[in-house]
């Protein structure tokens, strides 16, 4: 595999990062700016919501440079926008921080896909987008709990500091090892657009935001489940996060794997595991064994529809794929904020904290049956094809009259 994407890696592990690190050290920035935990809760939301509508918009802006200076770009806004965190006056302007940093993300994962996947041969596509989002994973594994303890230890706007230290090193990163692939010459908003116009790209998008999405149901409220119902502290909570990550980690790299050989399979499996280990999820959460296990496993067969998904989008948007991939990272966060919603809804209506299970494996459920009604559209279209490929083939009857 390239060394660029060693680069396209770091810049994922700094995203990753500063998107989830806010979560551990939210009552610190809370206490520091006086406002409450539910208004320090806008800097997740906000985060989210910049992605969602950030991808797209700086993709089509995006256009009109190369790939590779466009992700330089883009490590730019989310060094500046981690820099506005760490030194915000008041809670307002790290609000503004947060969203300029949000702004990079969608449209990063959303290029550097592309990026990944043409620095490869067409068999290695997946395991290529895999190996990006790698840096992603790891940052669960590593950036989220170190950034949370130097946060305890040494203050949040620490934190903030070395994430966009961070991004300093990914942006050193691409410039030096991304090769310049150019801008091709049929990438233009319109066609970009015109993507849009095949079913298969929105089928792919709406598989992403429920099946992705059943994750979240879950993973949002797994603090309130491990010390309410598991019986943990809320200490050993940070350890059952890392076990998570960890199980991204893998999933990330058997997913791109198994993907390259058998993509629709692979979509099977594990939105079905996925759906079955959400809905187990809710008997398991009462035994700490049980549940660090299957915390574990919905990290992993969660994270494992990334690369399939992310390629399917591409190679079904093939001629203009950038802005297909970087709606589809927005998809992403679409589904975790819905997911996060319902699940809420779900326990303020009395139904306990693992209710939310229920919501996760019936939205990766629903996925499931996207994926299927997916593949038999693919398979009829290919079809259709072939036959007319067929006709082409076949020469016209000679006119009436010569031989």
């Amino acid at each position: 595999m390239p060394l660029a994407l060693l680069a396209l890696a770091i810049g994922a592990f700094g995203i990753g990062t500063t998107e989830f690190v806010i979560m551990g050290v939210l009552p610190q920035v809370a206490g520091d700016f006086g406002v409450s935990i539910p208004t320090a809760g806008w800097l997740v939301t906000g985060y989210a919501l910049g992605v969602v509508f950030g991808a797209p918009l700086l993709t089509v802006l995006g256009t009109k440079v190369s790939r590779k200076k466009m992700l330089m770009f883009l490590m730019g806004l989310f060094i500046l926008g981690n820099a506005l965190s760490a030194f915000a006056p008041g809670f307002g302007v790290m609000l503004i921080g947060r969203v300029v940093a949000s702004l990079a993300h969608g449209a990063f994962f959303g290029i550097g896909s592309v990026v990944a996947a043409d620095l490869v041969a067409p068999e290695k596509k997946a395991s290529a987008i895999s190996l990006m989002f790698m840096g992603l994973t790891v940052a669960n594994i590593v950036g989220v709990p170190g950034g949370t303890y130097i946060g305890q230890a040494l203050g949040w706007r620490i934190t903030f500091t070395v994430v966009a230290a961070l991004g300093i090193v990914g942006l050193l990163g691409v410039a030096r090892l991304v090769p310049e692939q150019g801008r091709p010459e049929t990438e233009n908003v319109r066609t970009e657009f015109a993507a849009f116009k095949n079913v298969q790209v929105w089928l792919a998008m709406a598989m992403t935001v429920l099946g992705y999405g059943g994750v979240f149901a879950a993973i949002t409220y797994i603090t309130p489940m491990m010390t309410e119902v598991a019986g943990y502290t809320e200490a050993a909570v940070t350890w059952l996060l890392v076990l998570f990550g960890i199980g991204m980690f893998l999933g990330n790299l058997l997913g791109g794997k198994f993907a390259d050989r058998a993509l629709m399979p692979m979509l099977f499996v594990s939105l079905g595991a996925l759906s079955l280990a959400l809905l187990v999820f809710t008997a398991t959460a009462h035994d700490k064994t049980l549940a660090a296990i299957t915390l574990t496993l919905i990290g992993a067969l969660g994270f494992a529809t990334v690369p399939p998904l992310q390629k399917w989008v591409l190679d079904q948007a093939s001629a203009a794929p950038t802005l297909a991939s970087a709606a589809n990272i927005g998809a992403f966060n679409l589904g975790n904020a819905l997911a996060a919603w319902l699940g809420g809804i779900v326990i303020a209506g009395g139904l306990g904290y693992t209710s939310p299970n229920w919501v996760g494996a019936l939205l990766s459920g629903t996925a499931l049956l996207l994926a299927f009604l997916t593949a038999h559209l693919h398979k009829r279209t290919r079809a259709a094809q072939a036959q007319t490929a067929v006709r082409a083939a076949v020469p016209a009857p000679a006119p009436a009259g010569r031989q």
